[in-house]
């Protein structure tokens, strides 16, 4: 689904992953990236009202909106505020397409929601699950659900007729890239019914980049060398480093047969035919 726009209901993130690159935003921003980052979040009341009044412009052409591409939609405060429910109503209600990429179990809680918005249009869920590993899942991923609540939940979403797949990201050079991690977190996959599965490699940005290189040192100091090396001059990872992962990740998808097995396929109605009267 080609995306147009991002939203967010939330600026910042209580997950404390090691890794968030919205760290480096808040950098940026002059707001706290280190050990302070996410003891408080800003929260976007009234987005529900401002994305109908943007999905109501005569200009807006349906584009496929991303929820969740800088901070997790299903984070805590979700629990209290409800304002990426608000904003699945509305959506649902404007027929619009839209993907969501979240860690978060809670999204089980509006598949009423969402199972009413996949009748109306193109809607697809991304769970975040870079690995199964419990060690590095607790020291990279801290305050967030453990993959299998994820997973138990992809297999809800699934059966609710749920386009939802697995994004394997970001996958830890020297840690979550072993060959049987990979291939265990796409069996896993599998098993839950996952849509699909992609893959795509750590990246660090300055703010981002250190905070996650001081975790390396405290939780794996061996590793710390190489990811200096590595991300030395760059945030992002060369292609002869990527490619390997991705193209292993998508020949164990295709080795375990990784593709949409929905039994019942909520099909978009098509649009309403414009009647000419011959007067």
């Amino acid at each position: 689904m080609p995306f147009g726009w991002s939203l967010n209901p939330y600026m910042g993130c209580a997950h404390q992953c090691t890794f968030c690159y919205v760290r480096a935003f808040e950098l940026r921003a002059d707001r706290p990236a280190d050990e302070r980052y996410g003891a408080s979040i800003r929260v976007k009341t009234n987005v529900a009202e401002v994305l109908r009044r943007e999905l109501a412009r005569p200009s807006w052409q349906r584009e496929g909106i991303a929820i969740g591409a800088a901070t997790d939609p299903y984070q805590p405060a979700e629990g209290r505020y409800r304002l990426t429910r608000a904003c699945l109503e509305v959506l649902s209600a404007a027929a619009n397409p839209f993907g969501i990429i979240t860690r978060g179990p809670m999204i089980v809680r509006d598949l009423d929601v969402l199972a009413e918005a996949a009748r109306r249009a193109e809607v697809s869920v991304t769970f975040s699950i870079a690995t199964l590993d419990v060690d590095i899942w607790r020291r990279t991923e801290p305050g967030t659900a453990p993959p299998h609540q994820r997973l138990r939940a992809l297999r809800q979403l699934v059966d609710a007729g749920i386009k939802t797949g697995v994004g394997m990201a970001p996958i830890l050079p020297g840690l979550s890239d072993k060959p049987e991690l990979l291939a265990e977190v796409v069996r896993a996959a599998r098993a839950a019914g996952a849509t699909g599965v992609w893959a795509n490699l750590l990246y660090l940005k300055p703010g981002t980049k250190e905070h996650f290189l001081g975790a390396l040192e405290r939780d794996w100091p061996e590793l710390l060398p190489r990811y200096e090396q590595l991300y030395a001059r760059r945030a992002y990872l060369p292609a002869e480093k990527t490619n390997p992962v991705r193209e292993q990740v998508r020949e164990l998808a295709r080795a375990h047969g990784v593709r949409d097995r929905r039994r019942v396929r909520l099909e978009p109605p098509a649009d309403p035919e414009q009647l000419q009267l011959a007067l």
